[in-house]
């Protein structure tokens, strides 16, 4: 039997969803996992609850802002919400990607505005550190069994 319904795989994230009129807890069915981090900006009451957590200036600051991020993932687990432990994996794998591209480039910028060329690499040790606070974090939350057993079971359920 044919269906009207779009299908939607756990590989696409719908960006075609009007995000700023969606409470995600009040329609979960809505959300798609997608691929890394997408939608880690868009998805609510998730964002507002984890993008103030957000910071990896200095090791220091990143340690503060992973843990709790993390403890958030623990807190969403123990309440069996898997948008918010998916949202808050997205917020650490971010952590890590961000500050790995400020580790190896000051400004932020891998590519020059005016060519496009790749900018040459420069290593900062305080931004590195805080891209493996944040990495190590980010694969406690995806290793997690009950996260992947929970992942595994929304694709399943939703696509």
């Amino acid at each position: 039997m044919a269906s009207s319904k779009k299908v939607r795989s756990s590989e696409a994230f719908d960006y075609g969803l009007d995000y700023s009129a969606i409470d995600f807890r009040e329609q979960p069915e809505l959300y798609r996992v997608g691929k890394g981090e997408q939608g880690v900006l868009l998805v609510e009451p998730y964002k507002s609850e984890l993008l103030p957590l957000w910071r990896f200036r200095t090791p220091e600051v990143a340690r503060i802002s992973a843990e709790a991020i993390y403890s958030k993932f623990v807190n969403y687990r123990n309440k069996d919400d898997f948008i918010g432990m998916d949202m808050a994996r997205k917020f650490l794998q971010m952590g890590w990607t961000r500050a790995r591209r400020y580790a190896n480039h000051r400004s932020g910028r891998k590519y020059g505005e005016d060519d496009g060329q790749l900018l040459p690499r420069v290593e900062d040790e305080e931004k590195a550190e805080s891209a493996r606070i944040f990495y190590r974090h980010y694969v406690e939350a995806r290793e997690d069994a009950d996260y992947s057993r929970m992942r595994a079971e929304w694709i399943e359920k939703f696509g």
